[in-house]
């Protein structure tokens, strides 16, 4: 099996979850390069959450950070680790993608603003409601090519002999009115990177 060619009854689209992750934590240094200390927040118990934060560290210890994970299981562990963000003064955080991240994205978005925390997230979704910057897939993107493995399913394909799909387009998405309440200016570079800027 390979994702060429899955085999057996599966198939589907990667999200590329787990590099991601790390490449967030570089785009946080890169705006703000006095960054020391990141956070990771996700729901640890969803199996494809460990890979990412050994991603995130692996990043972290790179580039000279120290990097602890924040664990949400609930609305109420959001909250939690948003005071142990600000009490334990972390310069940034990497917000993992997952079904509980995604649900409670106004959530996760306002307490970053309300503690001044720089924060990366995994899909623009985030930055539509306030976030600083967004780096991964369009997921409108994924749902619509998984619409067509659907229907060549519907219409006999074997989904074992459809390829596992990765992702064709990687967005990043800055928010300059987040960046100014944070008193952050973003590098010209970066910004030339980016493939919206919402001001």
């Amino acid at each position: 099996a390979s994702l060429a060619h899955p085999g057996g009854n599966v198939t589907g689209l990667s999200a590329f979850a787990t590099e991601l992750a790390g490449k967030r934590v570089e785009l946080l240094k890169e705006a703000r390069p006095s960054i020391a200390r990141v956070g990771f927040l996700q729901n640890m118990g969803n199996p494809a959450s460990p890979p990412q934060w050994e991603a995130v560290q692996a990043v972290a210890k790179a580039l000279g950070l120290s990097a602890e994970p924040f664990d949400v299981r609930n609305t109420n562990d959001i909250a939690n680790a948003f005071v142990r963000i600000a009490n334990d003064r972390f310069d940034a955080l990497s917000v993992g993608i997952d079904a509980l991240t995604q649900a409670n994205a106004k959530t996760i978005v306002s307490l970053a603003g309300e503690h001044k925390v720089l924060t990366a997230y995994p899909a623009r979704e985030f930055v539509d409601v306030g976030g600083l910057l967004s780096y991964g897939p369009s997921y409108p993107d994924l749902y619509y090519r998984a619409a067509g493995m659907i229907d060549k399913i519907f219409k006999g394909a074997k989904p074992g002999d459809l390829p596992v799909e990765q992702p064709t387009k990687l967005e990043l998405v800055i928010n300059l009115k987040t960046a100014k309440t944070l008193a952050l200016e973003i590098p010209p570079n970066l910004l030339a990177r980016a493939n919206e800027v919402i001001e």
